[in-house]
């Protein structure tokens, strides 16, 4: 189990169950559980951007490409706006 202050109040802590091999560095899931924001962001604005939540299929082959469509199309979207965030500041 892994446990987290926050580092604005100090008061509010977070708890994690890890499955993670022993000998697992705590850097290691420090990091893992930090990623959790980044990937729910992604989450999100691949379903209001993207459409990921508004899929119609019957079939898991179906949802599996639509899914996939979907990420390789916020992948691009990443990079691009990585590209002109570096534009723009250099």
């Amino acid at each position: 189990m892994l446990v987290r202050r926050s580092l604005d109040t100090g008061q509010e802590m977070t708890a994690y169950f890890t499955f993670a091999p022993c000998g697992t560095s705590l850097d290691d899931l420090a990091l893992a559980a930090g990623a959790r924001w980044n990937i729910e962001r992604c989450f999100q604005e691949s379903k209001s951007q993207l459409g990921l939540d508004q899929y119609a299929v019957r079939t898991w082959r179906g949802w599996y490409r639509h899914i996939t469509l979907v990420m390789a199309a916020y992948a691009l979207l990443v990079t691009l706006r990585r590209r002109q965030l570096k534009k723009a500041c250099c």
